[in-house]
């Protein structure tokens, strides 16, 4: 049963989400309805890795040494109509561009026309953020007025000052759309209980 907002949220909610299917085309994806979150990245930034600490599952996504392994949007349903979806990664993904073309249509279908999504996770890697992708989501989002959420993973791989600045920096990007940016690690566990938090926002308390 899907948690509503009078509704206390139980211990360990995070880890119930199980690996349901993979959508390779706009008319596989389950039923438009309840709420789902949706996370994004360029393929080498540890998306996956993010998603199973959140999550606390080792191996809910897989994870790689070769970027570019999710070749569909994943689907991870907490119940019946409470999801969390895996989007493709890009950047090093070892794909030929008609494969990449196809990503974008769906993709692009999928934010701008499904109605359950409350909310997009982009990961960065917090030492080269802003790719080109990244911009994309970002112009995606703004143009749907959907809500999106920066998580700068491998904060760990930069001084405190240094994460800072880069946070600030992104948050100014975001200053003209509905988004929201926070340092996290998924090795070292930085802003877990934020991610968390906002992620449980979306699904169940919006």
């Amino acid at each position: 049963m899907t948690i509503k907002k009078e509704q206390i949220i139980p211990n360990g909610w995070f880890s119930r989400f199980e690996f349901i299917k993979g959508v390779a085309a706009f008319d596989q994806l389950p039923d438009d309805i309840g709420a789902e979150v949706a996370f994004s990245g360029r393929s080498n930034v540890g998306k996956s890795s993010a998603l199973n600490k959140i999550t606390n599952r080792r191996s809910l996504a897989r994870t790689s040494k070769s970027p570019g392994r999710t070749r569909e949007l994943n689907y991870f349903a907490y119940d019946e109509s409470t999801h969390i979806v895996d989007l493709p990664g890009y950047g090093y993904a070892k794909v030929d561009e008609t494969m990449r073309n196809a990503w974008a249509k769906i993709l692009e279908r999928y934010l701008r026309e499904r109605s359950s999504l409350k909310g997009v996770f982009l990961i960065m890697d917090i030492r080269h953020p802003m790719g080109k992708f990244d911009q994309i989501m970002l112009d995606y989002c703004k143009s749907c007025d959907l809500p999106l959420h920066v998580l700068l993973n491998k904060s760990d791989k930069l001084s405190k000052s240094a994460a800072n600045k880069t946070t600030t920096d992104i948050s100014r990007a975001l200053a003209d759309i509905n988004g929201s940016v926070q340092q996290f690690s998924a090795l070292k566990g930085v802003g877990l209980d934020e991610a968390r938090q906002k992620l449980a926002d979306w699904l169940f308390l919006t």
